[in-house]
């Protein structure tokens, strides 16, 4: 059974559509990323899936049940994207509290300050934290109990690039224990080898939804390639493979996927004179931009 299923929903407020038939479904153990600007609808699908936002028409399940009720709030595990807790506890304190809603024990609470890296901090009042350190404590929360479904608002605000590496791999521990992860973010250059699919929403639809792969076939968006030779060979290799010279030593091309292999043997028959070769699919932030303005009139 899919963990999330979101058939042909709208959500609309007076003449506004800020949901306009959206259908989506997020499976066991996967990671699905959600994106899309500032007003595209995805917080408002996820307090739809919360249950803290009715739906207009169309139908959401959690786990097979309805969004709101004990069986849905208990399989879901939510960071939203400003977390804002109580100064004057600790966060183990804090996360006490919640483990007793949720049915969890104390060392439960410990563990999950120590894979959040707080340990060191658990006994201090959260006003004293760091915006950063907040978000783990915000993360631990949302932890707890090991939710069969993970919602996760820009996770990782407020977070150096170290934390936001050991970010992912607790949501990689997450999938490979079974959570379907729900992580919306703006920051995409880090999403793109941590996600098994994204979807992109824009004016309340759904545009796309694939794996990264899927998403470049279908954008026929070009692949860059770069090649590095000799000063002295530049212009002759440039002539041959119908690039541009930058730089000096270095050539620019572009491809389609389907004539990328002929491409590389084409460079590689070149043989010594040819020192380094990169090679660039589109980016996921080019993926979003073609998604969301260029392929949606």
């Amino acid at each position: 059974m899919s963990t999330l299923v979101i058939e042909n929903v709208c959500k609309t407020y007076g003449e506004v559509k800020s949901v306009r038939g959206v259908n989506l479904s997020v499976e066991p153990g996967e990671r699905v990323a959600l994106l899309g600007h500032n007003g595209a609808g995805k917080t408002t699908l996820m307090r739809m899936i919360l249950g803290l936002t009715p739906v207009s028409s169309g139908k959401i399940t959690v786990l097979g049940s309805t969004p709101g009720s004990r069986h849905a709030r208990t399989s879901i595990g939510f960071l939203p994207e400003n977390v804002a807790f109580h100064g004057a506890l600790t966060a183990r304190e804090l996360l006490r509290h919640f483990a007793r809603l949720k049915g969890s024990n104390n060392k439960a609470v410990d563990d999950l300050l120590e894979r959040v890296g707080l340990s060191h901090a658990m006994n201090r009042k959260i006003r004293t934290y760091s915006k950063g350190m907040r978000q783990r404590v915000g993360l631990a929360q949302a932890l707890l109990g090991t939710p069969k479904l993970a919602l996760l608002d820009e996770p990782t605000s407020g977070l150096d690039p170290i934390s936001r590496h050991e970010f992912y791999d607790l949501v990689d521990d997450l999938a490979k224990g079974g959570t379907a992860v729900l992580l919306s973010s703006h920051a995409l250059t880090e999403l793109e080898s941590r996600t098994d699919r994204v979807a992109i929403m824009s004016a309340g639809r759904l545009v796309a939804d694939a794996p990264l792969p899927e998403l470049r076939t279908i954008a026929h968006l070009p692949i860059r390639l770069h090649v590095k030779t000799a000063a002295q060979d530049a212009d002759t290799i440039a002539a041959s493979l119908g690039g541009t010279r930058m730089n000096g030593q270095s050539i620019n091309l572009t491809c389609q996927q389907d004539e990328k292999m002929a491409l590389l043997a084409k460079i590689m028959a070149l043989g010594a004179t040819v020192e380094d070769v990169e090679m660039r699919p589109a980016s996921l932030e080019e993926l979003y931009r073609y998604y969301s303005t260029e392929h949606v009139q």
